[in-house]
């Protein structure tokens, strides 16, 4: 698979940018003024020169504007002068308030993908709270007090934990029979009780077993009273 790395600003700098090209992944990644100051100065001269482009896109429906400002071919700092990249600005102006965003890219920025890109951009914001609202909220209980602990306990059921959501993941955005049975049963939350009140209740040889009887159902037998005859 290829990937497109979104990440915020801090990670826009010549040495990770340079890790990123060496794997061969593209990215784009927030920038600030006040931390990219070099490169704020070139877009401005550039735009002087009138090599910077605008557009400006209406979306009736939701009543907002996108406005750009984008350039190719910038580099990213005075000491990595050789690092170049392409630099997004954008603006979503709204009844109420104004939103200011900007990024850099290896992708080449012109108005046909400009909106596109905007959107990988800001997809990070989206993927980020939705992570952290999972983990706190949809059973994985990973609370901002998970301290690191005298012994390191505390790290070691977090990492357990980020583990057992990649596998998660992983399961809903490959798995057929899982994704058929979220589908089933309407929501993520009843899909983990459902699971683990079949663990509570049977010896399960694997999760297939486990999924096809949320799936399909299952036969419900009269419990077996484990009694101690000594």
């Amino acid at each position: 698979m290829r990937f497109i790395v979104t990440e915020d600003s801090l990670s826009s700098n010549a040495p990770h940018i340079q890790t990123l090209q060496e794997h061969r992944l593209h990215y784009i990644l927030g920038v600030k003024e006040g931390d990219h100051a070099f490169l704020y100065s070139q877009v401005q001269a550039a735009e002087h020169a009138g090599r910077v482009t605008y557009y400006e896109r209406h979306d009736r429906a939701t009543r907002l504007v996108h406005r750009f400002r984008f350039i190719n071919d910038m580099p990213l700092n005075e000491s990595h002068a050789d690092v170049r990249v392409n630099f997004i600005e954008y603006w979503e102006i709204g009844d109420k308030k104004v939103q200011h965003v900007s990024w850099v890219t290896d992708l080449r920025v012109s108005q046909r993908n400009v909106y596109r890109l905007m959107q990988g951009g800001r997809a990070r914001w989206k993927i980020a709270n939705e992570t952290f609202n999972t983990l706190k909220n949809q059973v994985y209980h990973f609370e901002h007090n998970y301290g690191h602990g005298t012994k390191n306990l505390s790290v070691v059921f977090a990492m357990v934990m980020m583990l057992a959501f990649v596998v998660d993941q992983t399961q809903q955005r490959c798995c057929a029979l899982l994704q058929a049975v979220w589908a089933k049963l309407g929501s993520k939350r009843l899909l983990w009780e459902r699971m683990r009140a079949l663990f509570y209740a049977y010896a399960l040889e694997s999760m297939r077993q486990l999924l096809e009887a949320l799936l399909y159902g299952l036969k419900k037998p009269q419990p077996i009273v484990a009694i101690d005859s000594s």
